[in-house]
């Protein structure tokens, strides 16, 4: 993509992408680097990239990526570092294994997913009903 960035530099993104979809061709990342978001920037979208379907819930307590994009991992990846982190400060204060406390952190979170969200349920990603 960016070698044909650099055969037109004077193309500006919104019309390189309007031109590719008039010519058939798709396009699905965006022709800049995205800025690294931070702890907030994430949450703040986590709920319409969950109505996009492009990230859901897992049983393991964790965000996964449903349909793949810088964006949603981005938004993952931050999102579960947080996770992460207080899960262990959970374990750790109650004396138990960080594991069992992403387990119930997964099932308490696919409880509470909107229905039409995806969760990840044996391995597959299906909207929940």
């Amino acid at each position: 993509m960016k070698s044909v960035m650099k055969m037109f530099p004077k193309l500006a993104t919104p019309a390189f992408i309007a031109l590719l979809t008039l010519s058939g061709l798709s396009y699905s990342e965006p022709a800049v680097a995205l800025q690294q978001l931070t702890l907030q920037q994430a949450m703040d979208q986590l709920h319409q990239v969950k109505a996009d379907g492009w990230v859901g819930e897992q049983p393991n307590g964790y965000l996964g990526v449903v349909r793949d994009s810088a964006q949603a991992r981005q938004i993952v990846e931050q999102i579960n570092e947080a996770r992460r982190k207080e899960y262990a400060r959970i374990a750790d204060e109650n004396d138990i294994a960080v594991a069992d406390v992403e387990l119930l952190a997964g099932k308490r979170a696919i409880e509470r997913t909107q229905s039409g969200h995806y969760i990840k349920i044996d391995g597959q990603w299906k909207k929940k009903p």
